[in-house]
């Protein structure tokens, strides 16, 4: 696969953009069950933040790493709920992981993903089985890596990761809360998938198509 230059990496924030809103009612429906009902405004608002401030930017001239770390600080900026710092945790973790580097190999995208999971989950100090996004990108992660490991393509990859994306958002309506304002519901919660973790989903088939594209 050809090697992944700035630009095509803003083109994958817009890409993410553009299913944030797309899927905004969808989200807010979900959390509206168990939550705030606002997950999809925040998402959308963080990654329409993102797109805005990338517009700005030569991208030419612009590393991937400064482009992830222009992310982060944008959708921080613009969310201020929890997803917030965790995001920004995840394009920052992406953003070292591919320092100084100008084009980003196959091997690089892999690093990416997982970092954007191992990110996530240490600032969100959540475990697996929580009915929270890291029940979505913990299985991705291991996911991806294990397909790279085993000589499969960058596509057969990202299929991989998304497969299990989906499989673990599924699993979250079986899952009683223990995390955030859904916590609150206890065994409420049983039997709606976590709007965190659909949102991780929708994130990932975004990129996934971006970066096949």
């Amino acid at each position: 696969m050809a090697l992944l230059d700035s630009p095509r990496l803003v083109a994958m924030f817009n890409a993410i953009s553009n299913a944030m809103s797309a899927d905004k009612d969808r989200l807010c429906a979900l959390d509206g069950v168990i939550g705030d009902a606002d997950r999809g405004i925040a998402m959308e608002l963080g990654f329409n933040a993102v797109r805005q401030a990338l517009s700005q930017i030569d991208v030419s001239a612009t590393e991937p790493t400064a482009v992830f770390n222009l992310a982060a600080k944008s959708f921080l900026n613009a969310v201020g709920a929890s997803s917030g710092p965790l995001y920004a945790t995840a394009f920052m973790r992406a953003g070292v992981a591919v320092k100084s580097k100008q084009q980003l190999s196959d091997s690089d995208i892999v690093a990416v993903m997982q970092a954007m999971a191992k990110g996530i989950q240490d600032r969100g100090k959540a475990e697996p089985g929580e009915k929270t996004m890291i029940d979505v990108r913990h299985p991705a992660s291991p996911a991806i890596g294990t397909a790279f490991s085993a000589g499969h393509s960058l596509v057969e990859c990202l299929d991989a990761a998304l497969s299990a994306a989906k499989e673990g958002a599924e699993a979250t309506k079986g899952m009683t809360a223990t995390k955030g304002r859904a916590a609150r519901l206890g065994e409420r919660s049983l039997g709606h998938m976590d709007p965190g973790a659909a949102s991780a989903v929708s994130i990932i088939a975004a990129m996934q198509a971006s970066l096949i594209d």
